[in-house]
């Protein structure tokens, strides 16, 4: 990353304001971008921006390629001429704090679909980015149409549990479905097209005003996905189709019997074969959404939890070595450059020091990890390094204020660390605010929740939990005295430079 300090904010596109229950690529999110620049920050680090599977998780999302439609703005589909403002009804939002992803899908979809039918009525000429676009995109979006159209089709049952023909992917059996769901193919890349589309243009504006973008890569990819059912070859599946080992993590801070995340393993000795041509995709693919990427899970690509599939929690796995500097030094005769930062947490062992820090990939530091343990920890503020990210949480952490309030009260050791952290000025949690951006960490990025002091209520997601996450939202852009706030925190810790 950028070797100046600098600062930025956490939050997903989803939990940005709008008119139709969802954040997604409109005004609030231009909006948004001239709040951080106005505050003196550099960067916006969101959540993977895939099309949600069960449970709406951004890390289980069914291709690792295509992106979330929701995020279409229908607004500006109106001003691009492909709806009137009759066809988008009003969206009554009783409390717009969270994100219904059900109501939200059956209010979008068929609106969208109404701008397809008008799409498909324009001239010629008027289709050609579209057309190019899916050209430009052929290695993955061929194959994601279908599989949605074929998901749609079968009201989102599993591939796996579809007819023996489709779900091994027999030629005929394709071409015929193929042929029979034909628009609703269309339908799906024509979505694909809009999405980058806006989302391109949003990143331009951000660029415009000297913000960068932070997209996120999970490591590991839906079972029920377009990717597992279109290329079995990539993954540890028995002869039905059926993963026989899955991804997660042994016990940790977050629970005693580990993650059981239950995705499909990689075979990365035929990932090898063609120098990882489907990683690279994906990377070409998001660094033309973002500056940056936070690799997830960075511990898998030195050595990864494998758990039996018939095991009901993590704490029967093993670590098995993953594809380590091989991968790297591959993706850097492809890439001019990797800017990445590496989700370095969990169980680190100096042969992940050693992959991270040979490409000085910079790690993350989250203050929250800090308390109530040795001096040596290396997330405590005197042990932070300028090549790192420091954060007060992240996405699976409960916000400031909730864990001051919830968490800290059960521990004697934090409470007696995180006495030298608060004081009588600003209290929680501008106290550890203040503290992230004091480190000599080079960039430091707070949750927006944290920004805004909110509570346990605010959370976005609790590891372990599969139901009723991902769904917090702003309700409004925050005002220009929060803005002025951050500022000068900004300059006070040489993240910004001061106003002349």
């Amino acid at each position: 990353m950028n070797k100046k300090r600098a600062a930025g904010t956490l939050i997903h596109f989803s939990s940005i304001p709008g008119p139709h229950g969802i954040g997604d690529f409109g005004k609030e999110a231009y909006q948004f971008v001239d709040f951080l620049e106005k505050s003196g920050q550099t960067y916006w680090q969101v959540l993977p921006t895939g099309v949600t599977g069960h449970g709406y998780s951004p890390y289980q999302s069914i291709s690792a390629f295509a992106g979330n439609y929701l995020f279409i703005n229908l607004l500006f589909l109106v001003e691009e001429g492909l709806l009137s403002h009759s066809d988008i009804p009003q969206y009554v939002d009783n409390n717009s704090s969270i994100t219904d992803y059900e109501r939200v899908e059956a209010f979008k979809m068929p609106i969208l679909r109404k701008a397809f039918e008008n799409f498909k009525k324009q001239e010629e000429s008027k289709k050609w980015d579209c057309y190019r676009f899916g050209d430009g995109h052929s290695y993955w979006i061929d194959e994601y149409a279908l599989f949605k159209a074929l998901k749609d089709f079968h009201n989102g049952t599993p591939w796996y549990e579809w007819d023996e023909g489709i779900k091994t992917g027999k030629p005929e059996e394709l071409e015929y479905w193929r042929a029979r769901l034909g628009d609703d193919v269309y339908f799906h890349k024509f979505l694909q097209y809009l999405y980058f589309k806006q989302l391109q243009s949003l990143k331009d504006y951000a660029n415009s005003k000297g913000v960068k973008i932070i997209g996120d890569i999970p490591i590991f990819v839906s079972y029920d996905s377009a990717d597992v059912w279109s290329k079995p070859y990539l993954f540890y599946l028995d002869e039905r189709l059926r993963p026989f080992v899955v991804a997660g993590v042994p016990p940790d801070y977050f629970s005693e019997t580990g993650q059981r995340w239950g995705n499909p393993l990689y075979r990365w000795d035929k990932m090898r074969e063609d120098d990882y041509l489907w990683w690279r995709i994906r990377f070409e693919l998001l660094l033309k959404q973002s500056d940056y990427i936070r690799l997830d899970h960075f511990r898998g690509f030195e050595a990864y939890w494998e758990i039996p599939a018939d095991s009901e929690t993590a704490i029967n796995g093993r670590w098995v070595k993953g594809p380590g500097f091989d991968f790297f030094n591959v993706l850097k005769t492809y890439f001019n450059e990797l800017p990445i930062i590496a989700e370095d947490l969990g169980v680190i062992t100096p042969e992940v020091e050693a992959l991270r820090d040979t490409y000085s990939f910079p790690g993350m530091k989250i203050l929250q990890f800090c308390f109530g343990d040795s001096p040596k920890n290396p997330f405590l503020p005197h042990n932070h390094v300028p090549n790192s990210v420091v954060y007060t949480g992240t996405h699976d952490n409960n916000t400031l204020m909730g864990w001051f309030k919830d968490e800290v009260p059960t521990s004697k050791a934090i409470i007696e660390d995180i006495k030298l952290y608060i004081s009588d000025k600003d209290g929680m949690p501008w106290d550890l605010i203040r503290t992230a951006f004091s480190s000599v960490s080079n960039t430091a990025i707070i949750p927006m929740q944290d920004f805004l002091s909110l509570g346990s209520e605010a959370r976005m997601n609790i590891p372990g939990v599969t139901e009723g996450n991902w769904k917090w939202r702003l309700t409004s852009i925050p005002n220009s005295s929060l803005a002025d706030k951050i500022k000068e925190l900004a300059v006070v810790y040489n993240r910004v430079e001061p106003p002349k």
